[in-house]
This record gives C-alpha cells, sequence and structure tokens, in this order.
C-alpha cells in the first residue's frame, strides 16, 4: 500500500529549501497517445539519426537486478527547459503569473517577429538579441557631471551591468531582471569578460527518454495528381527566384569578360552550389537539379531507402518512455544574494533562503505547467500519462516522501513566496523592461528575412 502524498505548501517549501533535502524530483510514465507498441518519432540530428544509448535500467520483478536495455532521448534538457519557458511566457501572457521579463519589442520595424522576451531567447539575459538592444532614455551623467537621459546599449545600463556582474557570491542582478536563469541555467559567454562571464548551472533538469526501444523503416511516396514527368524538365531559375522551362528565360551563366557563355542556372542548388546546363549541348538531358521534383512536382516512387541507398529511419516502438525532472536545492543554496540594505533585524541567510524559495517556487510553477499542457512533442509523438503527475521530496535517505502539487497550487506557494522575498528587502519588480532593438539588429533580421525569401537564407 502506497504512501499517502503530503500537500506542499510555502511553508514546507521554505523549511526544506533552508534545510538539508537534496532534491523535489518529479517521475511520470509515459506511453504513445495512440497506445502501448505504437510507433513514435524521436528528434532527428546531424545526419538523420537519433539519440540512442545502451542503459541499464532496474528489474521491477527482481528486487536489486538490472538490465540493459537500448534507449533513446525523445525531448532533451535543452528542449524540456523551453517548454517551461514556454509555460511560464503563457502564464504571463495570460494572466496568472507575475514574474520579472525584459523584452525586445520590435513593433512594426521587420516582419513576422514583434517582440523577444528574455523567456522566449535562447541565451536568456544573456543573449545577443538583448545585447544589441537599447534601453531608451536613462538617466547618466555627460562628460561634465550634468545629469542627462540619453538611450543605453543595455549591457551598459545599470540593469545590463548587475546581470554581468552577477556570480555566486552575488546573485542578486539575476535574481530581480531574469529570475527563471538562476534555475534553468545561463553563461554570458558573449560578454566583456568572455569565457569567465556570469555562469550558472541548471538547477531544474528535465528530459523525456524512450525505454527498451526498437527502430522502424519510414517508407516516402507521392502520387502526383497531373502526373508531371521527369523528362518535362529541366527547370530553369528566373532572376525572381521562380522557375522557367524556357532557358532564354532563365539566369544566363557569363565569362569573366561579362559575355554571356551559353549555359543556364538550374532551379536547385546542389551541395549549396549553383549548376549549370547548356540546354543546346546537353539537349535531352534533365539533371538533378532541373528535374521537376526540384520544385516538389512530379511523382515520388515509394521507397524505404534514399536517394544514396541508406535505409530510411522511421520511428520506434518501445515499452514506454519516462519523463523525470530533477530540482537540485544543493545548487539552490550554492547562490547568495546580498542587498544595499537590509530590515532591522533580518540577517543575510533570511535574505538568501527566502530568494532561493522564490526561485524553487519559481521552478515548480513553470514545471507544473509544462506538464499540464500535454506531452505533444512533435508530428507523431504525442504521449500520455499512465498516472497522476507523482512529486517526491528527497530528505530522508531511502525513503522519498509523495508530494502533491498542480500548477494552481505551486503559483499560490509562488504568490507567498515572493510576498516574503519583498519583506525581507529582495528586489522584485514584475514591470516588464521594454528594449528597443539596434538599428543593426533590425538591419540584420531584414536582411535575413529577405534572403530566406530568395530562397539563400541557411
Amino acid at each position: 500500500m502506497g504512501t499517502e502524498s503530503k500537500p506542499l505548501d510555502f511553508g514546507e517549501l521554505k523549511r526544506v529549501v533552508a534545510g538539508r533535502a537534496t532534491a523535489i524530483r518529479c517521475r511520470t510514465i509515459l506511453q504513445p497517445a495512440a497506445g502501448p507498441g505504437t510507433k513514435v518519432f524521436p528528434p532527428t540530428y546531424a545526419g538523420g539519426v537519433y539519440a540512442t544509448e545502451q542503459r541499464r535500467i532496474p528489474v521491477p520483478e527482481k528486487p536489486g537486478q538490472t538490465r540493459v536495455v537500448e534507449c533513446v532521448l525523445l525531448d532533451s534538457v535543452q528542449s524540456q527547459a523551453n517548454r517551461i519557458e514556454d509555460a511560464l511566457q503563457q502564464a504571463i501572457d495570460h494572466g496568472p503569473l507575475k514574474m520579472p521579463l525584459i523584452v525586445v519589442n520590435f513593433g512594426d520595424a521587420t516582419a513576422d517577429v514583434q517582440r523577444v522576451t528574455s523567456l522566449q531567447a535562447p541565451h536568456r539575459a544573456a543573449d545577443a538579441i538583448l545585447r544589441d538592444s537599447i534601453l531608451p532614455s536613462q538617466r547618466t551623467k555627460d562628460s561634465e557631471g550634468n545629469e542627462v537621459e540619453r538611450d543605453s546599449p543595455f549591457r551598459n545600463s545599470m540593469m545590463g551591468t548587475a546581470i554581468i556582474n552577477s556570480s555566486l557570491g552575488n546573485a542578486t542582478g539575476l535574481f530581480q531582471y531574469c529570475p527563471h536563469a538562476l534555475f534553468l541555467g545561463i553563461w554570458d559567454s558573449t560578454g566583456p569578460k568572455g569565457g569567465q562571464g556570469a555562469k550558472f548551472a541548471r538547477a531544474l533538469v528535465s528530459e523525456i527518454v524512450g525505454i527498451d526501444i526498437q527502430p522502424g523503416a519510414r517508407s516516402r511516396s507521392r502520387i502526383d495528381p497531373l502526373q508531371i514527368a521527369k523528362q518535362a524538365g529541366p527547370l530553369f531559375r528566373r532572376p525572381d527566384g521562380g522557375w522557367t522551362l524556357d532557358a532564354t528565360q532563365g539566369i544566363q551563366e557569363k565569362d569573366k569578360n561579362g559575355e554571356p557563355t551559353g549555359r543556364v542556372l538550374l532551379y536547385k542548388k546542389v551541395q549549396k552550389r549553383d549548376v549549370y546546363f547548356d540546354p543546346v549541348k546537353q539537349a535531352g538531358e534533365v539533371p538533378d537539379a532541373g528535374k521537376p521534383s526540384a520544385a516538389n512536382h512530379g511523382n515520388v516512387t515509394p521507397d524505404i531507402k534514399d536517394e544514396n541507398g541508406i535505409e530510411l529511419i522511421g520511428g520506434v516502438t518501445m515499452s514506454l518512455a519516462e519523463h523525470t525532472a530533477v530540482l537540485s536545492l544543493p545548487q539552490l543554496r550554492r547562490l547568495r544574494f546580498p542587498i544595499d540594505k537590509m530590515p532591522e533585524k533580518v540577517t543575510q541567510t533570511e535574505v538568501d533562503n527566502a530568494a532561493r524559495t522564490v526561485l524553487a517556487a519559481l521552478a515548480l510553477v513553470g514545471l507544473t505547467l509544462s506538464l499540464e499542457k500535454g506531452c505533444d512533442l512533435r508530428s507523431r509523438c504525442l504521449l500520455f500519462p499512465e498516472g497522476l503527475l507523482s512529486f517526491e521530496l528527497l530528505e530522508t535517505p531511502g525513503k522519498p516522501t509523495p508530494i502533491a502539487l498542480d500548477s494552481t497550487q505551486a503559483i499560490v506557494i509562488y504568490n507567498e513566496a515572493v510576498e516574503a522575498a519583498r519583506k525581507v528587502g529582495l528586489p522584485w519588480d514584475v514591470t516588464p523592461i521594454t528594449l528597443t532593438p539596434s538599428p543593426e539588429l533590425i538591419a540584420l533580421v531584414k536582411k535575413s528575412q529577405e534572403l530566406a525569401a530568395a530562397g539563400e537564407g541557411e
């Protein structure tokens, strides 16, 4: 008979953060939404391969014994961190959550991109998008010592400097402006200190792994209702990026003197290189770069191998998938939060523990929100939990304590932790800090979008 779960509240979280507990963890068994034994598709990496490895796992029916099985990564630590950040961002946008946030507002300056926040930037507060943005109208002093208002590059502002100078011994700057970086990790490797810039290990680590897998095969085919034949080509590239069958309308090759060579540019690049074709000397030929399929026309013959004869990998079946998440309390205890002025009778230890409790609570908010959104990782990789979310407190060696927790409870705990942190003098402003992208950053984005529209972007 299982031990009854103990509800987690602010007082209990504050106690375990300040005490000697090791971690709060969550372990969930998942199966494909289509049912056990059906196929799921892991992420593919360079070369079109899956991240597989052998792992030694316990044998449930034989305590103390293990067996080696083939496993595959279904969602990486980095991807899970992004999903947690997305869940936090949605909670901010829709109202139930308030937390410090930095926003780069692109407005109408570029197509498609309106804003990027510190929850969306890949490197959080250390990201180049924030680095190359401007904090408008900041009070500073001119060469004669007079106070003036002027725009400041984000890294040169008071906020940017506080982030740059953050360390394990003084994490107050990141706590004030980008707190999630303190439990999801950050490395300011491109700042003024280079590799010696602010670096914080992850306190919250989460991943999903498929266990005891069997790789599958994948077929490819396409039936073209127009029945366009290969020999209907070649297709030539027009100056506007489209294609044409008329060689005279295609892009003409010229020699070093600017004279036409008689060769015309084919529609598709090969290994990122342009391919030219002589429609007179090579009449009747249809090179791969000029086939109708280069423009997604024509049939694709059913096959389970690619052009090089290599079998196409096509998902996996598995015994089960397991999601594990661990919040390291010792990692949070490494952080110190000095402030300029503490209230009377408040100690530095109390300030440190108050900040750590806020971070632990915010990490649990992000984790529970992310888990409750469901586990639709990518096309054909929708997973469903076999049971309710299961949290445990690792405090007494060998005896994990079951914890009852959901996002509603986590947000209540978080709000109480924030209030307690404010009472001991910790800075906490939930008004978003709005930056504007520099002219150089806007120009870079626009040029990239133009290249992408012309089919030349990577």
